[in-house]
């Protein structure tokens, strides 16, 4: 794992193998977004068929259209395959699945990515839950790590990233449309 600081420097390139929203295998990456001059919310998460993971991955994609109108595009990452992203994404919700997602959901099976971005909890083989937003010029703008029991705030993340999309000084319990600093 990294201790090295990550924000304010570019961010680890990545390229992965993922369910795209259609169902179908596709490819994600931090260069295509950055080539569409789209900023990139990369979220990791432990596993496929846990608890705590649904809530956050259902909750950004009830979201989602909020994060286009931001020009962002979202990618969930654990380190299971894209099959059993898929087996979880065919799942009804009500047995614990996930149903249909309006964003990719990538598969880091051999860990490079999460270790890159020094999430990866190496004897368990499983990401801790870190966000990072990445801006188009593949800037690390943000990054936030917790432990694995406590699901993410999607208003928080919509809040910062319309925080650092406004390029000027945000003050404490700033709000999107309020004066910055």
């Amino acid at each position: 794992m990294s201790d090295k600081r990550m924000v304010a420097k570019q961010a680890p390139r990545f390229e992965m193998d993922a369910v795209m929203p259609n169902k179908e295998f596709g490819k994600v990456s931090l260069e295509e977004n950055m080539k569409n001059d789209k900023w990139t919310v990369l979220y990791f998460y432990p596993m496929d068929f846990t608890f705590v993971c649904p809530t956050e991955i259902i909750s950004l994609s009830d979201r989602y259209d909020e994060f286009e109108d931001l020009d962002a595009e979202v990618i969930g990452v654990s380190t299971d395959t894209i099959h059993t992203h898929l087996a979880w994404i065919n799942t009804d919700k009500t047995s614990n699945g996930l149903g249909q997602l309006r964003y990719p959901l990538a598969a880091d099976t051999n860990h490079a990515i999460s270790r890159e971005y020094g999430v990866l909890i190496e004897d368990a083989g499983i990401a801790l839950r870190g966000l990072f937003i990445i801006s188009p010029e593949g800037e690390l703008m943000y990054s936030v790590v917790n432990h694995n029991n406590i699901g993410r705030d999607v208003d928080e993340t919509l809040r910062v990233l319309q925080a650092l999309q406004t390029g000027g000084l945000c003050p404490a319990n700033w709000k999107p449309g309020q004066e910055t600093l």
